[in-house]
């Protein structure tokens, strides 16, 4: 398992719909829709020396997300900010820390699945955590699963709900085989992301990643197709099969959490890791995250 107790997040404060509140008291009701039905959307946000990096965009991304899942008494961007802000403040984070941005339906007058009975406006989490990218140095093995990602048909990976079961199903399955994480394939058998982050293969100097059909358009994905684009680095979306990472000079993922991590391994077949690409577009990457950004407050 990549990701470990930090023992700096012993006494960090969450914040909860206006109050800053001991990890260890940090609670929300049982009749939140969270807890009811996975019925929220969420954000995974990252701190790089005082910067917010891609705010604006993760902020964007909750709100189209609530919209399309029709929450009523949303709480403001500058409401999410302050929150975000505040909690910050309150744990002395200003660098190598993520945060955890969660907007639930809220809780309702008794529990049942029908929204109608959602009558207290949202439920605003904000969990804040010392934690470093958690693969960074680490060369990924993935194993293809067999649950397959949702297509629109289903549940629009477009809105970046908490209802994760889908994606814990395949991670169960890569635990089981010893994996870092389960490639997820979609209805069509063509490869969507994984079961964390979208993925990326590299063949001849073109870095090829997966149309965004069944696979959640992540914001650290577009960064790199605009890097790409920005330094005259050959980059397509297009329909991609196992195989054709199992062939690639380089594979890798993206993700918040993750950054830009090398793919070692898939299925068993080793990746061959040549051509350098990889290198050059995490350098860039790490270039952006020095100067991009919202400034913190204090």
């Amino acid at each position: 398992m990549i990701q470990q107790f930090d023992t700096r997040n012993k006494d960090i404060k969450v914040w909860i719909n206006g109050e800053l509140l001991h990890r260890d008291q940090a609670k929300i009701s049982v009749f939140d829709s969270a807890v009811q039905g996975g019925d929220a959307v969420w954000e995974g946000v990252r701190i790089y020396d005082g910067r917010i990096f891609c705010f604006e965009k993760h902020l964007n991304r909750l709100m189209e997300s609530a919209k399309s899942m029709d929450f009523s008494n949303v709480p403001s961007v500058e409401e999410v900010k302050n929150a975000v802000f505040s909690t910050l403040k309150a744990n002395g984070m200003k660098d190598d820390t993520h945060i955890r941005l969660t907007l639930t339906r809220g809780e309702k007058i008794t529990s049942g699945m029908n929204p109608k009975l959602n009558q207290f406006g949202c439920t605003l989490i904000v969990l804040a955590e010392w934690k470093s990218s958690i693969f960074y140095g680490k060369e990924l093995r993935l194993v293809t699963s067999n649950i397959r990602r949702n297509s629109p048909l289903c549940l629009d990976s477009k809105i970046h709900h908490a209802n994760l079961i889908n994606n814990i199903l395949a991670k169960i399955e890569a635990n089981y085989a010893g994996a870092d994480d389960a490639l997820m394939l979609d209805l069509d058998g063509f490869v969507a992301e994984t079961s964390a982050t979208n993925i990326f293969m590299i063949k001849n100097g073109l870095v090829i990643t997966p149309f965004p059909k069944a696979c959640l358009t992540g914001i650290t994905r577009s960064l790199i197709i605009e890097i790409c684009k920005n330094n005259n680095i050959p980059i397509v979306e297009q329909d991609i099969s196992v195989t054709e990472l199992y062939n690639a000079d380089e594979v890798f993922t993206t993700g918040t959490m993750g950054e830009l991590a090398r793919v070692n391994e898939i299925d068993n077949r080793k990746i061959e890791n040549k051509g350098g690409v990889l290198m050059q577009l995490q350098s860039l990457f790490r270039k952006l995250t020095e100067v991009e950004g919202e400034k913190l407050p204090f």
